[in-house]
This record gives structure tokens, C-alpha cells and sequence, in this order.
């Protein structure tokens, strides 16, 4: 494999793939030395980078990817800048508390703040639109479930940008039958994630931050100071981020492998509606909406007038086995569900399908910690809502980096004393059995639609 050859990453994700020519840096060949070592070249690793960089800017820090920038959940998500920590708020409530839940959410309308300022401040073209989100329901439960999560939110007093959707106002956004009611809320954007992060990586690059593509760590081994083997080359520094997320079980020389646990979630794309199709569904706004199911659907419009969508299977992979990028029937059901919720678009065709890994932990919660001792960091459980987390959560690690105090620094997912994964194998049916439960309520919840 050379430097140059990216057409083995481009099926990975639209993103990828629309692009274009992408020139990845070269792979780290050499011994080098840092004050800071990024394994990671996604959201988490380059906002740390750039993060730290910034308050150090004398600093020497290094972030290495072992395949190219925008390859893993950074390259493949669904662009989704948007507020929901974790899971869901009854879940954070019920595990961590009604005063937990209140900071976790206003840590979340900082993240989202956090990346439309980056995109404005520096120009990002990362097609960037701050349209606000619909959250749906098709049936009498869904609508009752979802009535209580904005109850919810009212009783904890963070609903001032939420308002609550009857079925008529929904069918004036969106032209089909299927929404029963909905939750608008204001406060999500919507970008492209492949431009993004490579737009994140050209702001490292201008305030001397060293990127090495193709350059996996192979070895870990931490004494007086870390050292990061590779296939080729080395780097010793004072200090390690490990911002791998979903691919953090395959980290060498580490005890990552029940801290979290890679999901896979598919997209499907279609090809560009013409406008006659548009005006046929509606959608004039271009917002964002996903369903209220359990395991949820996202849907949301490109920039070059496509629909993207994804969700409602999901699979798990066994060990450190990473090949579940590939799932026909989730991206059937994808097709499928597009077109029951829009018959109009029946011939419509999808132009491209991909799926990708998220990180899920047992406690259904974000993750920020240190292993061993304070010289090593790691972040995990984004639960597929990471895309403005990632983000502030690079400025609290570099801020934790550099030994300082702040309200970031002082969010209680910082250290947190996390549930940890069993083994492999009951990792594997307890998600399997999960996973097969929220299908048959869905089911249940559906029937007779």
C-alpha cells in the first residue's frame, strides 16, 4: 500500500467517496520525540491536537491515524451536530440523576456552540447548516414516549429551544402521513463529516502539529516516559491521548478492551432528488429528524440534494474482529423505510451504502479517563452521538493535558467510575440480547403501521 492510494478507504463512506482526490501525509518513518502523542486522527485526536496546541503553542505534539484522516466514525457518521448526550435523558437520569442530567445537557449546548463556532472562526467548508432537528413518532406509544421525554426536559428546565409538533404542524414540514407527532429543537447543526475533520486537520497543520497517515501503533510501553512503536518509526513523549473510540479494543499494550464496545450502525444515500421530487415531500426547511424508535432511524439532506439515512439494525462484532462494515439487509431496511415514510420517492434509487462502528458502553455513557497514571488519557462511548461531543471534549483534554482547571475540566464524566464490559462472549450475547429486545419492542410498538 502506498501514501497516495486512497481508493481502498473510499467505500468506507459517501463522505469518502464524494470527496474527491484526497492527499493523506506521509507515514511516520523515523524515532521522534513529542511532548504530546495522539493516537487517532478523528474528531477526538484533532481537537485535542489543535486544542492543546494552542494553549502550548512551543509544544511539540504529534497525532498519528493508522489508515487516513476521515477513515473511521469521523469520515462515516451522519453529520449530526446535536445535543443528546449519551443515550437517551431517562436513561442518564435514571443511572446518574436529575443534576448529572442538567450538566450533561448544558455540556452539550456548549459542544454545539463550540463547533459552529470553529466552522465560522476558520472558514470550514465543511457545508456546514445550523437547521435545527425534528424527533418523530409514528404510533400512539412512540407519540406517548416521546410526550414524556419532553415532559422531561420541561421539568429539568432544558426545553427553552424544544417545542412540541401535533401531527397537522408536522404535515405542513413534511409531506406524509406517517408522523403522528414530534419534538423540534433548534439547537443542532447539520455538516458534511469527511470535509470536517480533513478542515480540522488543515488547522493543525497551520500551527505546527505533525500528522502521520498509514502509521498505526503497533506497541505501547509507558516508564519514565510513553513510547509508541510503528511499523516503522517510533514516538517517545511526556504524555499519550488515546482518541480511538470505537476502535479502541484493537489499541496494543493497553487495557482499552472492556471499556467500550464497537457497534455498527449503516447509511444509505440516494442518488439527487430533482426538484420536482422535493417539492413532492415537502421538507422545504431542510431539517434533520430521526424517529422516536428504539433502535432509532436519522434521515437529513446533503448539500448537493440527496437524503441520507441510517440506522435501525445494528450489529456487534466478537473480540477484536472489525469486518462488520458490510450488512445488505440493514441497508435494505433502510431503502425500505425511506419509502414507506416517502412513497413518492419509490424510484428513487440509492447511489451508496456504508456502515461503520460507534462506541457503546455498558453504562450508556461518555467517557473521559486516565490509565495508570495521569500520562495517559482516553475517551469513549460517543453511543453514536459524538459528532459535537468529540469536539469540546478535545479542548477539556487539552486543557486536562495541561494541568488545568476549568468548568470543562470539571464535567463528571472526567474519571468517571464506569461499569466495565464482561468478557468477550458475554459481551457479545448481552449485546445480541439487547439489541433483539429493542427490536421486538419496535415491533410491538409498530405493529399494524
Amino acid at each position: 500500500m502506498t501514501v497516495n492510494d486512497q481508493t481502498m478507504y473510499e467505500d468506507k463512506s459517501f463522505w469518502l467517496k464524494d470527496y474527491g482526490q484526497y492527499d493523506p501525509n506521509p507515514t511516520l518513518t523515523t524515532d521522534i520525540t513529542a511532548d504530546v502523542c495522539i493516537i487517532g486522527g478523528g474528531f477526538s485526536g484533532l481537537s485535542t491536537a489543535y486544542e492543546f496546541k494552542k494553549i502550548n503553542p512551543n509544544a511539540t505534539v504529534v497525532v498519528i491515524e493508522a489508515a487516513i484522516i476521515g477513515y473511521g466514525a469521523s469520515g462515516r457518521n451522519g453529520g449530526f451536530s446535536m445535543k443528546l448526550f449519551g443515550l437517551e435523558p431517562e436513561i442518564t437520569v435514571l443511572r446518574w440523576g436529575e443534576q448529572k442530567t442538567i450538566q450533561a445537557h448544558q455540556y452539550m449546548l456548549k459542544a454545539v456552540d463550540h463547533v459552529q463556532q470553529l466552522v465560522q472562526e476558520h472558514d470550514f467548508q465543511s457545508d456546514y447548516q445550523h437547521t435545527g432537528m425534528f424527533r418523530v413518532a409514528y404510533s400512539d406509544r412512540q407519540a406517548k414516549r416521546l410526550s414524556k421525554t419532553y415532559e422531561l426536559f420541561q421539568k429539568l428546565g432544558l426545553d427553552s429551544d424544544m417545542s412540541w409538533c401535533k401531527k397537522e404542524a408536522l404535515a405542513q414540514e413534511f409531506k406524509t402521513d406517517k408522523f403522528l407527532a414530534g419534538m423540534y429543537e433548534t439547537q443542532t447543526g447539520l455538516l458534511n463529516p469527511c470535509k470536517q475533520v480533513r478542515e480540522l486537520k488543515r488547522i493543525c497543520l497551520q500551527i505546527g502539529i505533525d500528522i502521520y497517515e498509514t502509521t498505526p501503533a503497533i506497541d505501547i510501553q509507558e516508564s519514565r516516559t510513553i513510547k509508541v512503536t510503528t511499523p516503522k518509526g517510533s514516538i517517545t513523549s511526556e504524555k499519550l491521548v488515546i482518541g480511538t473510540n470505537g476502535y479502541s479494543r484493537n489499541v496494543p499494550s493497553v487495557s482499552l478492551k472492556n471499556q467500550q464496545l464497537p457497534v455498527w450502525t449503516y447509511q444509505v444515500v440516494t442518488e439527487p432528488l430533482t426538484q420536482e421530487q422535493w417539492d413532492s415531500i415537502g421538507w422545504h426547511k431542510r431539517q434533520a429528524f430521526e424517529d422516536n424508535r428504539q433502535l432509532v432511524h436519522y434521515f437529513r439532506p446533503t448539500a448537493d440534494g440527496r437524503i441520507t439515512m441510517g440506522g435501525g439494525r445494528v450489529d456487534v462484532a466478537y473480540g477484536k474482529n472489525m469486518d462488520k462494515d458490510s450488512n445488505p439487509k440493514a441497508w435494505q431496511h433502510c431503502e425500505d423505510h425511506l419509502k414507506w415514510i416517502y412513497p413518492q420517492l419509490q424510484e428513487v434509487k440509492i447511489a451508496y451504502k456504508w456502515g461503520g462502528p460507534t462506541s457503546v458502553n455498558l453504562d450508556m455513557t461518555p467517557e473521559i479517563g486516565y490509565l495508570n497514571s495521569k500520562k495517559i488519557i482516553y475517551t469513549c462511548g460517543c453511543i453514536g452521538h459524538g459528532v459535537s461531543l468529540t469536539h469540546l471534549n478535545g479542548k477539556l483534554i487539552a486543557q486536562l493535558l495541561s494541568e488545568q482547571n476549568s468548568d470543562l475540566t470539571d464535567f463528571w464524566i472526567v474519571n468517571r467510575k464506569a461499569i466495565r464490559l464482561p468478557g468477550d462472549v458475554l459481551s457479545w450475547c448481552s449485546a445480541k440480547a439487547l439489541t433483539g429486545a429493542l427490536t421486538l419492542v419496535d415491533k410491538f410498538e409498530e405493529r399494524g403501521l
